[in-house]
């Protein structure tokens, strides 16, 4: 049997891997690290959980033991598609590279750019980041890409499902030519065959297992329901889902249950807390702090139930969950392969329930033609039975107040209010006969003292003499009884007293 000494590794590598507990390398990574050592590109297909990160982790730490990283030139690059899956490599690369000088810089959203500006302008030998977040880096101008000599594509086919293929594409024509490229996915879409064709030069291709296949740990069942009404779907199979966790007991120690849509996600994991269970809610619309606090009470055991998009589905290494709940059908075949693989996994013992309705036929279909199998029906658990509330029609106007607020509800009190006649309050009399009541003429005295004197007409002068008028009452305004008369001689021009110290002299 192959052991990590008979790869060829670095012996600090060697030593970080045994310290890590590990001994036997997976499959995939016996496959790839040789044919990454010696240099070659590497295609790697494998389901998920069987150990592909350290597959291109340990050579690279290995590969890149000899050189110096420039600033803002990193040495290599890895590409994940969801910030998790970023910042578990990185948690990889810091296990097995503790005993290397070697640098590396986490570039996901959530985070400030100026902390991330500062790890790559002291140079790194390792950038792990999304797609999203390098390209905003780069565009800035505080990342050159030119300096890469092995480039890692890790989770392809969920960069398919993401829409990030675009965005590879372009990040493949800004690295050099000759770089080593490692590309890892658990399917091979034909849009992702186009691009390894395209930028993988002769790659050495390790298939360890079919694609599309379910670890054969994984005890998997299929509970189906009919809801008895069509609105009230998503709330019979809340009800069920209590009931199976119930029914399964001590045995669930842990799980992740998955749903199509960010909303359920809230809903489900409100509902779960309202009965008495520990779980929390994970996806993409959430903080990135929030959700890593939420991904670390899961893996220390704090928090039982984690309520998942299929963010969480793909390459989030927990070891040790012990089910998985599909709360609704994955919409996309691949996905179900890679939401089970959250359990099971390093050879542990793993369940993985489905509740479906008969709306999710199509896709009950798809996935059985995918891993080549029909899924085992079981029934549901034992004395179970719809609630009342549930059968019931949803009431309409549940949450209307809420959302209107108190302003809304005194509006419809005001409309449903009676109006009294309008002759009972303010009987309507002729404007004629209301008006000196309403506004009595005031005295002659006291209208007299309160109206200002009428201004002087000045409608018919020109305008200059309009203007001679306003000086003119400008300088009798300024001179008071009690100031010296006014001094007629030289002229209005001549200074005041000027004029005055003449006359005395002449007296």
């Amino acid at each position: 049997m192959t052991k990590f000494s008979d790869l060829k590794l670095d012996p600090k590598v060697l030593q970080a891997i045994s310290e890590a507990g590990y001994e036997t390398p997976t499959p995939i990574q016996a496959g790839a690290i040789p044919h990454a050592l010696e240099g070659k590109d590497v295609l790697g297909i494998a389901q998920t959980g069987t150990g592909k990160t350290a597959s291109f982790t340990l050579p690279m730490i290995t590969l890149l033991g000899r050189g110096r990283a420039r600033a803002r030139m990193p040495r290599s690059l890895v590409l994940a598609p969801t910030r998790e899956l970023a910042a578990q490599v990185a948690e990889n690369f810091d296990t097995y590279s503790k005993h290397t000088k070697l640098t590396k810089a986490l570039l996901i959203g959530g985070v400030s750019f100026g902390e991330q500006d500062k790890l790559i302008d002291r140079g790194v030998d390792v950038l792990i980041a999304t797609p999203g977040r390098l390209l905003d880096h780069f565009e800035r101008g505080k990342l050159l890409l030119t300096g890469v000599q092995i480039m890692v594509v890790d989770e392809a086919d969920r960069m398919l499902d993401m829409g990030f293929i675009p965005d590879i594409e372009r990040i493949f024509q800004l690295t050099p030519f000759t770089r080593q490229t490692l590309f890892f996915s658990a399917t091979m879409a034909p849009e992702i065959e186009r691009i390894t064709n395209t930028f993988l030069h002769a790659p050495a291709r390790i298939e360890v297992a079919r694609q599309a296949t379910t670890s054969e740990t994984i005890e998997q069942r299929l509970i189906e329901i009919t809801p008895t009404r069509k609105d009230q779907s998503a709330k019979q199979k809340r009800e069920l889902l209590r009931a199976v966790i119930e029914a399964e007991g001590e045995a669930c120690t842990n799980a992740i249950l998955f749903c199509n849509r960010k909303t359920e996600v809230d809903i489900l994991a409100k509902s779960l807390k309202k009965y008495g269970f520990n779980a929390a809610p994970i996806h993409g619309d959430l903080d990135q702090s929030q959700r890593m606090k939420t991904l670390d009470g899961f893996r220390d055991g704090s928090l039982r139930f984690l309520v998942a998009s299929d963010v969480a589905a793909r390459g989030l290494d927990i070891p040790a969950v012990s089910h998985v709940f599909n709360f609704d059908v994955p919409s996309h075949a691949e996905d179900y392969v890679h939401r089970i693989g959250r359990t099971g996994r390093a050879g542990r013992k793993g369940v993985a329930v489905t509740i479906a309705t008969p709306a999710d036929q199509k896709y009950l279909d798809a996935i059985e033609g995918l891993v080549k199998k029909s899924l085992p029906r079981v029934a549901a658990p034992e004395g179970f039975a719809l609630s009342e509330a549930a059968q019931r029609p949803p009431r309409k106007d549940d949450g209307k107040d809420k959302a209107r607020g108190r302003g809304s509800r005194d509006r419809d009190d005001h409309k449903r209010r009676p109006v009294k006649p309008h002759g009972e309050e303010a009987p309507m009399v002729p404007l004629e006969a209301a008006a000196p009541e309403a506004k009595p003429e005031p005295k002659p005295e006291a209208r007299a003292e309160r109206r200002p004197e009428p201004k002087p007409e000045r409608k018919a002068e020109p305008r200059q003499g309009k203007r001679d008028d306003r000086r003119e009452n400008r300088k009798g305004d300024r001179r008071s009884e009690d100031r010296d008369p006014p001094v007629v001689g030289m002229g209005d021009h001549v200074p005041d007293f000027l004029m005055r110290g003449i006359k005395t002299e002449q007296a």
